[in-house]
Formats: C-alpha cells, sequence, structure tokens
C-alpha cells in the first residue's frame, strides 16, 4: 500500500478520478482535482476555511429551487458564466453578441402577437422593442421566435415573487420578412438578490451589485447558433460595473423617448413612450 502524502496526493486523486469510463469526463475530473489542489496549496487553505466553503455550498443548495438558481447567479458574479459563453460561442464578425442566461428564465413563456403587451397593465412607461430578425448575410429569418423576458419597476422577476400567471415575459415571433415587435415597460438597473449565500459574500467585498437596466432575449431557430442575450439602455447606470459582466457595447441601445401617437405595432399610444429599435442578427450552424 502506497502511503499517502502531501506531495502525492494530487497524482494519486488524478490517477483514480482518470479511470471514469467516457474520456471527456476523465479529462474534466483529472484537471479539476489538480486546480483544486493548486489552490489549495496556493492559499494554504485551514481547516476551517474548507468548512467555511462547505457550508456556504450547501447554504447555495438549500435555497436553491424551480424558482431560484444560486449556483448560476454564483457563477454568473465569479465571470464564470461569460467566460464559458464566450468560449462556446465564437460568433463571426456582425453577429449578434451572446451573454448570461441568468438565475431567471422560466420555460413555458406565453406566446403573443406581434405588439402585444408583456406587462399585462404594470406600472412603467410602455417601450417598444422593434427590428428584424436575419443572418449574417442579411437573409431575414421569418418564424424566429423570441422568448423575452425581464424584472419590474421595482428590479424583481416573476420567479422571484409569488404569482399564479406569466408576469412580464413572453413569445414573440418574427414575420416572414423577418421583423418583429414587443411591446413592455422600460426596465430599471435592479440589485441581483442579496439574501442569500452569493449576497453574503459579495457584501464583504466593495463589489457593486447591481446590473444596468435590459431586457433579456432567447433565440433558438433551427439552422442556427442558439442566441442568449440582452438589450441594455444606454446611459443607464452600471453599464460599466454589471455585478454579472453581461454588459457588451453592441448590446447597448437608445431608449427613444416619444410623444403620444402611433407606434411600431400599428397602434397608436395616448401616453409618452419609449422606443428600441434593435436587428438580431444570427449566425448559422456550422
Amino acid at each position: 500500500m502506497q502511503p499517502v502524502t502531501e506531495e502525492n496526493i494530487t497524482d494519486l486523486a488524478a490517477a483514480r478520478w482518470g479511470t471514469a469510463r467516457d474520456p471527456r469526463l476523465a479529462e474534466i475530473m483529472q484537471a479539476l482535482v489538480r486546480h483544486l489542489h493548486d489552490f489549495a496549496r496556493e492559499v494554504r487553505l485551514t481547516e476551517p476555511e474548507w468548512m467555511a466553503a462547505i457550508q456556504w455550498l450547501a447554504r447555495t443548495g438549500q435555497i436553491s429551487d424551480e424558482k431560484r438558481e444560486e449556483f448560476i447567479l454564483a457563477s454568473d458574479v465569479l465571470g464564470l458564466s461569460m467566460l464559458v459563453v464566450q468560449m462556446n460561442h465564437r460568433l463571426e464578425p456582425g453577429a449578434t453578441p451572446a451573454t448570461v442566461l441568468g438565475p431567471f428564465h422560466i420555460e413555458g413563456s406565453p406566446e403573443l402577437a406581434y405588439g402585444a403587451d408583456m406587462s399585462q397593465g404594470l406600472p412603467g412607461t410602455p417601450l417598444y422593442i422593434s427590428g428584424t430578425v436575419r443572418d449574417i448575410d442579411g437573409k431575414a429569418v421569418g418564424g424566429a421566435v423570441l422568448d423575452v423576458w425581464q424584472a419590474d419597476t421595482d428590479g424583481a422577476y416573476e420567479a422571484q415573487l409569488d404569482v399564479d400567471e406569466a408576469r412580464l415575459r413572453a413569445k414573440y415571433a418574427s414575420k416572414s420578412d423577418g421583423t418583429y415587435c414587443v411591446r413592455t415597460i422600460g426596465p430599471l438597473g435592479y440589485s441581483i438578490p442579496m439574501d442569500g449565500p452569493v449576497g453574503d459574500l459579495i457584501a464583504r467585498t466593495d463589489i457593486s451589485h447591481f446590473r444596468p437596466a435590459h431586457v433579456h432575449f432567447l433565440l433558438n431557430v433551427p439552422g442556427y447558433e442558439p442566441l442568449i442575450t440582452h438589450l441594455f439602455q444606454k446611459g443607464a447606470q452600471y453599464l460599466d460595473s454589471d455585478v454579472v459582466f453581461g454588459t457588451k457595447a453592441e448590446l447597448v441601445v437608445e431608449f427613444e423617448p416619444r410623444e403620444p401617437g402611433p407606434t411600431p405595432d400599428g397602434g397608436t399610444s395616448e401616453v409618452p413612450w419609449l422606443l428600441a429599435v434593435y436587428d438580431f442578427v444570427l449566425q448559422p450552424k456550422a
């Protein structure tokens, strides 16, 4: 029996995980073991610190449920989510950049007609987002489903609230010429949830826990690379300090104030409203 020492424990553990029958799992687990052990050696991790980390992970799992993904939030604020997104979506110039999914996306949003209001009368300035869905060659993409969601004017998502029906989320389809029109309300910047383990950790730093005003979009169109992204309001607070590192210059758009009158859906607004124009550019799958 080979004695276990501080010097050989890493090689022994990596060798055991190298027996995984899936070659990719073996590669991942061996690298994980080596990096974890190198981290512990670099910081000279103490037993109380190790236990604190274990308890933090346990609390992160305990607070997570079908509506709250605290582990995704942890990945987001560590920059890991955006790193993985950027490594896996090396898009061609001109394609709409991808960003993080975030912890508040919910499956099964209702399907709404062109320009229908997903805010359902919630307070806020009406916001119309319109443009086209096309590919990098300029070809219109008709029938593209845009899954849209956002926070309310208190900075809360439906997933954080005790509600029985869809709230500030919907699915819209582009017309045959690629045009689309979303109607919602102007978003505000908001704080990430600070009542859990991630918030406890952030509170011990000078890191801003706010996100700039934005609306989420998910487009998963057959034949094209899936796109998860945001549109951010130009001039919004926290664009330079987004706590989840999701801001990209190409996704910052003007929310242009408009007086009462005609709207992009062919209707008329009796109150002042906002207009954001953006063309989503998809990259064909290889």
